[in-house]
C-alpha cells in the first residue's frame, strides 16, 4: 500500500506543495508514495488579481497538470482535521461527507478576510477577498448604470488602506467611468485609521501613492474608521456620513481556520508557528504552507507575509520537505531573505520596491510593465508538462532573482 501525501489546497502554496513533493519522489525513482490534493476546484484563484476587472477570467486551472504529473486531485472541502488518527474528514462535491487517511499532511488552506463586527458590514458591504466576492462586486458595479445619476450612485468608499485597499481604490475611477461615462463626477475615497496616506508602508513608497490619488482624483479620510455601513453609505467614527451605495471593505485578514484543529501555537492572525523545514512546531507528521505558515524568511527577524511571493516558495519548500521527511533524506531550510513589492495603482501605474525597507526602484510605467508581467505571467502555474513542471518545483529557484 502506498504512503499517502495529503495537501489540504490548491493554491499557491498547495499547488507547488505537490509539485515539489512529486519532483522529490519522481528523483529518487520511489513509486510507493502518492500525492494527494484535496481542494473545492482543481483550480489556481489568482487571488492578488481580484481587484482587477473580469474576475470570473482570474482562475487556472489545474487538473491536466495535476494529471501529467501524476498528482491525484480529490474535489472537496476539508472540515476536521483528526491529528492523533491521520484522518482529514471532507465534504465532497455530491454533499457528501467522507474520509481521508495520510501519513504525511500538508495544510495549504490559505486565508481569508477576517469577520467584521462593524455594524452593516455583513449586509451591505463588498470586498475582494474570494473570486466570488470579486464577482458579486463586479456585478453590483454594472448594475449602477441602470441607477439614476447622483452622489451616492456614482461614489465607493474603500476600508481600509493597506495594499488591498490601496490597489482596489486606485483601480476603481477607470472601472467606474467605463460604466457610467467618461463624463460622470466619479468619487473614490479611502478611510483608513492612519494618520498619513499609505504610512505603514514607509516613507518612499507613500510618496507614490500621494501622488497617485491626487492624479486619479482618489481622496483620503484618515485618521478615521467606519463605525457602520448601511445601504446609502456609511458613517465614519467622526460622525460624518458619506453617501455611497458602493462600500469595499478590505480591513483584515485571517488563517483558514482548519488551524485551530491542530495542536500548535498559532500568531495572531492564526498562523501555525513552523521550523526550518515548515513542519509545524511539536508534531512529527504535518507541515503548514503559504498563508497558514508562520516562517522566518530570514535569521534577522523577517516572516513571511500572505502575498503569493512567499507562498510560492514556501510551497515549493513544504512539498520538498514533507517528500523528504517520509523518503528518509535531508530536507532543505526554507530561506527567502530578498523582499519585494510591486503595488499597482491603476491608470498612474504602479511602484516597484526591494528590500523590507521598501526601496522604490521603479515608478508608474516602468513599475505597471513589471506589475503587468508578475499578475498575467509570473504567478500562473508552469505549463501542464510533467519534466517542465516539476523542474519548476524546486525549491532553490527563487521566486525574486
Amino acid at each position: 500500500m502506498k504512503q499517502q501525501i495529503l495537501v489540504i489546497g490548491a493554491g499557491f502554496g498547495g499547488m507547488w506543495s505537490a509539485l515539489s513533493a512529486t519532483r522529490l519522489v519522481d528523483l529518487h525513482g520511489r513509486d510507493d508514495v502518492e500525492i494527494s490534493v484535496l481542494a473545492p476546484q482543481a483550480e489556481l484563484r489568482v487571488r492578488p488579481r481580484f481587484y482587477e476587472p473580469n474576475a470570473h477570467q482570474l482562475a487556472a486551472p489545474l487538473a491536466e497538470l495535476f494529471e501529467a504529473v501524476g498528482v491525484h486531485f480529490i474535489k472537496g472541502a476539508a472540515e476536521t482535521i483528526d491529528v492523533a488518527a491521520k484522518t482529514v474528514g471532507y465534504r465532497d462535491a455530491t454533499g457528501v461527507q467522507q474520509v481521508l487517511h495520510f501519513d504525511k499532511l500538508v495544510l495549504a488552506s490559505g486565508s481569508g478576510l477576517a469577520q467584521s463586527a462593524t455594524p452593516g458590514v455583513a449586509q451591505h458591504a463588498f470586498d475582494v477577498d474570494q473570486i466570488e466576492a470579486a464577482i458579486r462586486l463586479e456585478t453590483h458595479l454594472k448594475s449602477l448604470a441602470n441607477l439614476p445619476d447622483s452622489q451616492a450612485r456614482n461614489t465607493v468608499v474603500v476600508a481600509g488602506g493597506g495594499f488591498t485597499g490601496i490597489e482596489t481604490a486606485t483601480e476603481m475611477p477607470g472601472r467606474l467611468r467605463e460604466i457610467l461615462g467618461e463624463q460622470v463626477d466619479i468619487k473614490v475615497i479611502v478611510v483608513d485609521r492612519g494618520q498619513k496616506i499609505g504610512a505603514s508602508m514607509g516613507e518612499e513608497i507613500s510618496q507614490s501613492i500621494i501622488e497617485a490619488s491626487a492624479e486619479l482624483g482618489v481622496e483620503w479620510r484618515l485618521g478615521v474608521s467606519v463605525q457602520s455601513v448601511d445601504a446609502d453609505g456609511v458613517t465614519l467614527s467622526d460622525g460624518q456620513h458619506i453617501e455611497a451605495k458602493t462600500v469595499v471593505w478590505t480591513t483584515g485578514v485571517r488563517a483558514s481556520s482548519l488551524t485551530e484543529q491542530i495542536p500548535a501555537e498559532r500568531d495572531k492572525q492564526g498562523r501555525l508557528h513552523v521550523d526550518a523545514h515548515l513542519k509545524v512546531i511539536g508534531q512529527d507528521d504535518i507541515f503548514a504552507t503559504g498563508d497558514v505558515a508562520y516562517a522566518a524568511t530570514d535569521d534577522i527577524g523577517n516572516y513571511a507575509l500572505m502575498t503569493c511571493q512567499h507562498a510560492i516558495s514556501l510551497g515549493r519548500h513544504a512539498g520538498n520537505n514533507v517528500a523528504a521527511q517520509l523518503l528518509g533524506i535531508d530536507p532543505t531550510p526554507y530561506s527567502q531573505p530578498k523582499y519585494v513589492t510591486c503595488l499597482d495603482l491603476g491608470a498612474w501605474g504602479a511602484v516597484y520596491t526591494e528590500g523590507w525597507d521598501r526601496q522604490v526602484k521603479l515608478v508608474k510605467q516602468e513599475g505597471k510593465t513589471l506589475k503587468t508581467q508578475i499578475n498575467t505571467q509570473w504567478i500562473y502555474p508552469p505549463a501542464a508538462d510533467r519534466v517542465s513542471a516539476l523542474a519548476a518545483a524546486d525549491p532553490m529557484i527563487p521566486v525574486v532573482a
